[in-house]
């Protein structure tokens, strides 16, 4: 992968073909029932691997990309946004898919589907794990077990995010292009012609708000210590679509990969010399401030099946204790109904892994 195929604009990945990617910090939901899609707090700060060579660890260094603070069972979600042309986005966890739990691939597969698709897909909290369900990405250590990545395949050895992005062939696009250029004209002529307009979704504060996508989750091998994966938490309502493009459509070499280092506050500081963010307020706070949740739906889109090598994985709370102040659910108004680019910054080196 050339080394000028990713690159960081402010905190968001650029992943090539206009793919966007913001890792956004949010509420952790309680481990039992389901609930509505959390609100965005904000950011993680991302830095690139190697502008800190006399400081990162050399297994970082020989992996690439980036690295950004996540403090003990913080709970996040992936904002995707961009170019509106079509693009195909793997998500590993440990190198574990999040869409279909199988090990991580280099390339698409479809039986079973290993990659969200873009521009439909506006948003990933947390794993494939039940039909219209996810559970919510959550920081913990490796060598807990508590990682997805550990519960799936009995090692923690990668931990942190993998993103690899793919676009349409040559011939796919171009026909993709030719029908916008042609619906653009249509709408011209007849304003009315494909419907009244959308209702305009929120951007940046949560879920659809998360961030700038639609405003709106033997034993083990040990570790390195500092090194942090995801596990999972609660589960919320949101469907990871399914891809209804031919597959022959998808371009075979991707537009871009990165390897997204989690790692604890002190070692953030120790790498980056900057002080992480502070943790995020508590979720009794925000609800009784009276600040959005969020319910998105699309009627138009299938969802896929729950991922077999998913469905099983157990909530951190089961590894590590409960730690949870009591839940205070949002009101009824409290809940958000979502609707049916800057110059590139330095280029981001990929590595070995």
């Amino acid at each position: 992968m050339a080394a000028s195929a990713v690159r960081i604009d402010g905190n968001s990945l650029l992943l090539g073909g206009g793919v966007r990617v913001r890792f956004i910090r949010t509420l952790r939901l309680p481990e039992s029932g389901t609930h509505q899609l959390p609100p965005g707090l904000g950011e993680f700060p991302v830095r690139r691997v190697e502008d800190h060579p006399g400081t990162v660890p050399t297994w970082m260094r020989e992996r690439g990309g980036v690295l950004l603070p996540v403090y003990l069972r913080e709970a996040m979600w992936l904002s995707f946004a961009g170019s509106s042309e079509p693009a195909a986005l793997q998500v590993g966890v440990g190198k574990v898919c999040a869409v279909s739990g199988e090990p991580w691939r280099g390339t698409l597969t479809r039986t079973p589907q290993n990659y969200v698709v873009l521009p439909r897909q506006p948003w990933l909290d947390g794993i494939n794990s039940g039909k219209g369900t996810v559970r919510q990405f959550v920081a913990v250590p490796l060598g807990t077990g508590a990682t997805v990545e550990g519960q799936v395949t009995g090692e923690e050895t990668w931990g942190g995010v993998q993103l690899q992005a793919f676009g349409l062939s040559a011939a796919a696009l171009d026909a993709w292009r030719q029908e916008e250029r042609a619906r653009a004209q249509r709408a011209a002529a007849h304003p009315w012609a494909g419907g009244p307009p959308a209702a305009p979704m929120a951007f940046g504060a949560a879920p659809p708000a998360p961030g700038a996508a639609p405003a709106r989750p033997a034993g083990p091998r040990r570790a390195r210590s500092a090194s942090m994966g995801l596990g999972v938490g609660g589960s919320m309502r949101q469907e990871v679509y399914r891809d209804d493009r031919p597959a022959a459509d998808w371009a075979r070499e991707p537009s871009g990969r990165v390897f997204v280092h989690l790692v604890t506050p002190p070692e953030w500081r120790r790498i980056t010399g900057e002080d992480a963010p502070p943790s995020p307020v508590d979720r009794a706070a925000y609800t009784r401030a009276g600040l959005p949740w969020y319910d998105y739906y699309d009627e138009s889109a299938a969802d896929l099946e729950p991922a077999g090598p998913l469905t099983g994985v157990r909530p951190v709370g089961d590894w590590l204790g409960d730690d949870h102040t009591p839940w205070q659910a949002p009101a009824p108004g409290q809940v958000v109904p979502l609707g049916d680019a800057p110059k590139p910054g330095k280029a981001v080196t990929d590595g070995d892994w």
